[in-house]
């Protein structure tokens, strides 16, 4: 059976006190009867300190990127060992700004995937189309070639370590707004096609979260649809207030 998540992603917020505050508001106001599996991803210099903060709660930790290589000379980056050395056994890959500002592929992506699962973590896997592809009817081409080409080389027992997250970057500060039944619209094909490749299964249990701009006034009814198993949540996870009435949501 799948399971519910509310992932909040960061980004490049939140300093080291600013991180610990947030955290600590976290642990106070999410009730601990919610349904929903809760992940939080800070910055990679906060990882460690935050998975410390967070040892003896129900909220998860989670990188927002890493590199495929084992090791070596790649100035800057940041390896799966580790992450998993600090206690952090979750990653995003594939985030639509990883695509889209720093120009990662879809072969890159996979590489990144395959190394994630040679380390035991878990994956949240995002993908989404642009404004034009939406515009011209390509989305569910393009999304289907990004679920294909990042995750369709995979075993069907490595999906156990597979979150989707589907991410419609066209109704993500454009003014363009992605409504409930489009998101569920996506979410059964999203399902129908992996269910294609790797059987019911497979498809019945992976979690795909929506990551459209999701807010506490939308949450709700964004949930309620029956493919859309939470979210992965970007502005509103800075606020605790909002994030928590996300997680409630659900």
């Amino acid at each position: 059976m799948r399971k519910k998540i509310v992932a909040g992603n960061w980004k490049m917020h939140k300093n080291a006190a600013q991180t610990e505050e947030l955290l600590n508001e976290l642990i106070a106001k999410i009730p601990a009867e919610t349904d929903a599996q809760v992940i939080v991803a800070p910055t990679f210099v906060n990882l460690a300190s935050a998975v410390n903060q967070l040892k003896s709660t129900a909220i998860g930790v989670s990188a927002q990127n890493m590199h495929q290589a084992e090791s070596g000379a790649y100035t800057g980056e940041i390896s799966a060992d580790m992450l998993t050395s600090v206690g952090v056994k979750t990653v995003i890959l594939g985030h639509s700004e990883r695509r889209a500002i720093f120009h990662e592929t879809d072969a890159l992506i996979a590489s990144k995937v395959d190394t994630a699962l040679q380390h035991d973590m878990t994956v949240i896997f995002c993908f989404g189309e642009e404004l034009k592809d939406r515009q011209s009817q390509n989305h569910f081409n393009i999304v289907e070639n990004q679920l294909k080409d990042g995750l369709f080389h995979l075993q069907a027992k490595d999906w156990e370590k597979i979150v989707l997250a589907y991410e419609p970057v066209w109704a993500i500060g454009t003014g363009e707004t992605a409504s409930p039944e489009q998101a569920q619209e996506m979410h059964e094909f999203i399902r129908e096609t992996v269910r294609k490749a790797f059987g019911s299964d497979v498809a019945e249990d992976v979690s795909i979260l929506y990551g459209g701009s999701v807010k506490p006034d939308n949450a709700k009814e964004i949930f309620s649809k029956p493919d859309v198993d939470g979210g992965l949540i970007g502005g509103a996870a800075l606020k605790a207030e909002d994030f928590v009435a996300i997680v409630t949501a659900i």
